[in-house]
Protein backbone atom coordinates (compact mmCIF):
# COMPACT_ATOMS: atom_id res chain seq x y z
CA UNK A 1 0.00 0.00 0.00
CA UNK A 2 1.23 3.34 -0.78
CA UNK A 3 1.77 6.79 1.18
CA UNK A 4 -0.98 9.72 0.51
CA UNK A 5 0.83 12.28 -0.10
CA UNK A 6 -1.04 15.69 0.69
CA UNK A 7 -0.14 19.40 -0.32
CA UNK A 8 0.37 22.15 2.54
CA UNK A 9 -2.79 22.93 1.88
CA UNK A 10 -4.20 19.26 3.08
CA UNK A 11 -5.24 17.89 -0.55
CA UNK A 12 -4.85 15.03 -1.39
CA UNK A 13 -2.21 14.69 -4.06
CA UNK A 14 -1.01 11.20 -5.04
CA UNK A 15 -0.03 8.11 -3.53
CA UNK A 16 3.26 7.30 -3.39
CA UNK A 17 5.71 4.53 -2.66
CA UNK A 18 6.40 4.63 0.90
CA UNK A 19 10.18 4.68 0.53
CA UNK A 20 9.67 7.81 -1.33
CA UNK A 21 8.02 9.20 1.61
CA UNK A 22 10.52 8.64 3.53
CA UNK A 23 12.98 10.71 1.52
CA UNK A 24 10.86 13.57 1.13
CA UNK A 25 10.53 13.66 5.73
CA UNK A 26 14.31 13.35 5.49
CA UNK A 27 15.00 15.68 3.28
CA UNK A 28 12.61 18.24 5.58
CA UNK A 29 9.95 18.05 2.35
CA UNK A 30 7.47 16.55 4.07
CA UNK A 31 6.09 15.65 7.42
CA UNK A 32 4.61 12.78 8.67
CA UNK A 33 1.12 12.97 9.85
CA UNK A 34 -0.28 8.71 10.16
CA UNK A 35 2.41 5.91 10.17
CA UNK A 36 1.94 2.47 10.28
CA UNK A 37 4.06 1.22 13.05
CA UNK A 38 3.95 -2.77 12.14
CA UNK A 39 6.55 -1.87 9.39
CA UNK A 40 9.61 0.18 9.92
CA UNK A 41 12.15 1.52 8.20
CA UNK A 42 15.67 0.67 9.16
CA UNK A 43 19.28 2.52 9.13
CA UNK A 44 22.60 2.26 10.51
CA UNK A 45 21.51 4.81 13.45
CA UNK A 46 17.65 5.00 12.85
CA UNK A 47 14.31 3.35 13.12
CA UNK A 48 11.66 5.36 11.57
CA UNK A 49 7.94 3.76 11.17
CA UNK A 50 6.32 3.43 7.76
CA UNK A 51 4.31 6.44 6.79
CA UNK A 52 0.88 6.14 5.32
CA UNK A 53 0.09 9.79 5.26
CA UNK A 54 2.60 12.78 4.65
CA UNK A 55 1.66 16.38 3.82
CA UNK A 56 4.33 18.45 1.81
CA UNK A 57 6.33 21.28 3.57
CA UNK A 58 5.50 23.88 0.86
CA UNK A 59 2.52 24.27 -1.08
CA UNK A 60 2.23 22.94 -4.77
CA UNK A 61 0.32 24.60 -7.82
CA UNK A 62 -1.31 21.76 -9.36
CA UNK A 63 -2.87 22.76 -12.59
CA UNK A 64 -6.48 21.75 -12.97
CA UNK A 65 -6.88 22.84 -16.76
CA UNK A 66 -6.05 20.05 -18.17
CA UNK A 67 -8.29 16.83 -19.37
CA UNK A 68 -7.59 13.62 -18.80
CA UNK A 69 -7.61 11.10 -21.79
CA UNK A 70 -10.27 8.77 -22.18
CA UNK A 71 -8.63 5.25 -20.98
CA UNK A 72 -10.49 2.07 -19.95
CA UNK A 73 -9.11 2.39 -16.68
CA UNK A 74 -10.87 5.88 -15.94
CA UNK A 75 -13.96 4.70 -18.21
CA UNK A 76 -14.93 1.55 -16.21
CA UNK A 77 -14.61 3.50 -13.04
CA UNK A 78 -16.49 6.17 -13.62
CA UNK A 79 -19.37 4.12 -15.21
CA UNK A 80 -19.05 1.81 -12.09
CA UNK A 81 -17.64 -1.10 -13.68
CA UNK A 82 -21.03 -1.83 -15.37
CA UNK A 83 -22.14 -2.39 -18.71
CA UNK A 84 -24.48 0.72 -19.90
CA UNK A 85 -26.49 -1.20 -21.70
CA UNK A 86 -27.79 -4.04 -19.71
CA UNK A 87 -25.75 -3.39 -15.96
CA UNK A 88 -24.11 -6.48 -15.47
CA UNK A 89 -21.36 -5.75 -13.43
CA UNK A 90 -17.98 -7.11 -14.64
CA UNK A 91 -17.68 -9.28 -11.47
CA UNK A 92 -21.18 -11.21 -12.99
CA UNK A 93 -19.74 -11.83 -16.47
CA UNK A 94 -19.07 -15.34 -17.51
CA UNK A 95 -15.85 -16.50 -19.22
CA UNK A 96 -14.71 -15.15 -22.51
CA UNK A 97 -17.08 -11.79 -21.99
CA UNK A 98 -15.41 -8.59 -20.31
CA UNK A 99 -15.91 -5.22 -20.61
CA UNK A 100 -15.39 -2.96 -23.29
CA UNK A 101 -15.09 0.71 -24.61
CA UNK A 102 -18.22 1.63 -26.81
CA UNK A 103 -18.55 4.55 -28.68
CA UNK A 104 -22.28 5.54 -28.60
CA UNK A 105 -21.89 7.32 -32.03
CA UNK A 106 -19.61 4.95 -33.75
CA UNK A 107 -16.19 6.29 -35.26
CA UNK A 108 -16.93 5.25 -38.60
CA UNK A 109 -19.92 7.73 -38.37
CA UNK A 110 -17.88 10.11 -36.87
CA UNK A 111 -17.91 9.66 -33.61
CA UNK A 112 -14.80 11.05 -31.05
CA UNK A 113 -12.87 9.30 -28.33
CA UNK A 114 -13.99 12.08 -25.79
CA UNK A 115 -16.04 11.31 -22.60
CA UNK A 116 -19.13 12.13 -23.65
CA UNK A 117 -19.30 9.59 -26.65
CA UNK A 118 -17.89 6.53 -24.62
CA UNK A 119 -19.19 4.02 -22.40
CA UNK A 120 -18.36 0.53 -20.65
CA UNK A 121 -20.11 -2.02 -22.28
CA UNK A 122 -19.77 -5.66 -22.01
CA UNK A 123 -18.77 -7.39 -25.05
CA UNK A 124 -22.31 -9.55 -25.92
CA UNK A 125 -23.72 -5.76 -25.82
CA UNK A 126 -20.91 -4.41 -27.66
CA UNK A 127 -20.80 -6.79 -30.60
CA UNK A 128 -24.91 -6.79 -30.56
CA UNK A 129 -24.95 -3.04 -31.12
CA UNK A 130 -22.10 -3.35 -34.21
CA UNK A 131 -21.44 -0.09 -35.95
CA UNK A 132 -25.02 1.47 -35.01
CA UNK A 133 -26.37 4.11 -32.38
CA UNK A 134 -28.05 3.18 -29.51
CA UNK A 135 -31.28 4.59 -30.62
CA UNK A 136 -31.14 2.23 -34.30
CA UNK A 137 -29.73 -0.80 -31.91
CA UNK A 138 -33.09 -0.43 -29.81
CA UNK A 139 -30.84 0.13 -26.61
CA UNK A 140 -30.95 2.11 -24.57
CA UNK A 141 -28.53 3.35 -22.21
CA UNK A 142 -28.49 3.24 -18.45
CA UNK A 143 -27.08 7.06 -17.86
CA UNK A 144 -25.77 9.63 -20.27
CA UNK A 145 -21.88 9.53 -20.71
CA UNK A 146 -19.93 12.44 -19.24
CA UNK A 147 -16.68 14.23 -18.32
CA UNK A 148 -15.69 12.90 -14.86
CA UNK A 149 -15.19 14.96 -11.81
CA UNK A 150 -11.54 15.72 -11.26
CA UNK A 151 -11.37 14.13 -8.05
CA UNK A 152 -13.51 11.53 -8.76
CA UNK A 153 -11.19 10.50 -11.95
CA UNK A 154 -7.95 10.53 -9.95
CA UNK A 155 -9.16 8.58 -7.05
CA UNK A 156 -11.49 6.43 -8.30
CA UNK A 157 -8.53 3.64 -9.01
CA UNK A 158 -6.67 4.28 -5.95
CA UNK A 159 -6.97 1.92 -2.95
CA UNK A 160 -6.69 3.83 -0.15
CA UNK A 161 -6.97 2.74 3.75
CA UNK A 162 -9.25 3.94 6.13
CA UNK A 163 -6.49 6.31 7.75
CA UNK A 164 -6.35 7.47 4.47
CA UNK A 165 -10.15 7.75 3.78
CA UNK A 166 -10.01 10.17 6.54
CA UNK A 167 -8.01 12.85 4.68
CA UNK A 168 -9.96 12.71 1.00
CA UNK A 169 -12.80 12.76 3.23
CA UNK A 170 -11.67 15.99 4.98
CA UNK A 171 -10.63 18.05 2.01
CA UNK A 172 -13.21 16.98 -0.33
CA UNK A 173 -16.08 16.08 2.02
CA UNK A 174 -18.17 12.50 3.08
CA UNK A 175 -20.66 12.97 -0.14
CA UNK A 176 -17.19 12.21 -2.27
CA UNK A 177 -15.52 9.47 0.04
CA UNK A 178 -19.00 7.89 -0.32
CA UNK A 179 -18.96 8.29 -4.13
CA UNK A 180 -15.65 6.51 -4.22
CA UNK A 181 -16.67 4.16 -1.87
CA UNK A 182 -19.66 2.94 -3.87
CA UNK A 183 -16.97 2.72 -7.21
CA UNK A 184 -15.01 0.05 -5.61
Amino acid sequence: MGCLALNASFEPLTLVPPRRAVRLVLDRKAEVLEVDSSRVFRSEREELPCPTVIRLVRFIHVPRRFRRQVTNTFLFARDGYACQYCGIHRRDLRSRQFLTRDHVIPVSRGGENTWRNVVTACSPCNNRKGNRTPEEARMPLLSLPGEPNHVHLVWAVRRVTPQQAHYVEMFYGAETLSLLEGAS
